[in-house]
C-alpha cells in the first residue's frame, strides 16, 4: 500500500517503486503531456481541443498525478444526476502496475462522493483484459455490453461500482 499525504491543494504519495507521486487538479499547461499520454494509452485518443472543453466542463474532477513535477497519469469524470461517469483514465505506460490509476480512481471516487453520488460507471474495450481487471480490483462489475461503441466497431463492456 502506499501513504497518502493531504493538504488542501493536493495528495501525495509514495507510489510502488518509492518515488513522490503528487495528485492535483488539472491545468491548462498540463495538456500536452495528457494528450501525448491518451495517445500513448488509446486507439481513438481524444483530440487536445476536447481534452480542454472537458477541463472547462469538469475542473473540479479533471485530476493529475505528477512525479518528478512532470504528468504521469490523469482521470476525467462527471456527474449525471446521483451517477458519476469516468470519461477517461491513463497512465504512462511505463508508469503503470505502481498504484497511480488506483490512486486516481479512489480520489475521484471520493470527489464523487462528495458530490452526492451513489454510483459510478465506465466504458472499457471488451480486448482490454488489463484494465477490466483493474477495474474489477477496484470493485466494478459489468452492468451491460454496448455494441459497435468505438470507431473501429469494437463492443464496450460497461462497469458499474457502487460508492
Amino acid at each position: 500500500m502506499h501513504k497518502v499525504v493531504q493538504n488542501s491543494f493536493e495528495n501525495a504519495f509514495y507510489s510502488g517503486k518509492g518515488s513522490m507521486v503528487l495528485l492535483r487538479e488539472f491545468i491548462i499547461g498540463d495538456i500536452g503531456r495528457v494528450y501525448e499520454i491518451e495517445s500513448r494509452s488509446f486507439k481513438d485518443p481524444y483530440h487536445p481541443v476536447f481534452l480542454l472543453n472537458l477541463y472547462e466542463t469538469y475542473p473540479r474532477t479533471f485530476l493529475v498525478a505528477l512525479e518528478n513535477e512532470m504528468v504521469v497519469g490523469y482521470v476525467i469524470s462527471r456527474t449525471i444526476n446521483a451517477a458519476g461517469h469516468i470519461i477517461a483514465i491513463a497512465v504512462d505506460p511505463i508508469k503503470r502496475r505502481r498504484e497511480i490509476g488506483k490512486t486516481l480512481m479512489v480520489e475521484t471516487m471520493k470527489r464523487l462522493r462528495g458530490c452526492g453520488v451513489n454510483n459510478i460507471w465506465l466504458e472499457v474495450r471488451k480486448s482490454n483484459i488489463d484494465a477490466i481487471e483493474f477495474y474489477r480490483k477496484l470493485g466494478f462489475v459489468k452492468g451491460g455490453i454496448v455494441r459497435g461503441y468505438y470507431s473501429d466497431s469494437e463492443d464496450a463492456i460497461i462497469l458499474r461500482r457502487l460508492i
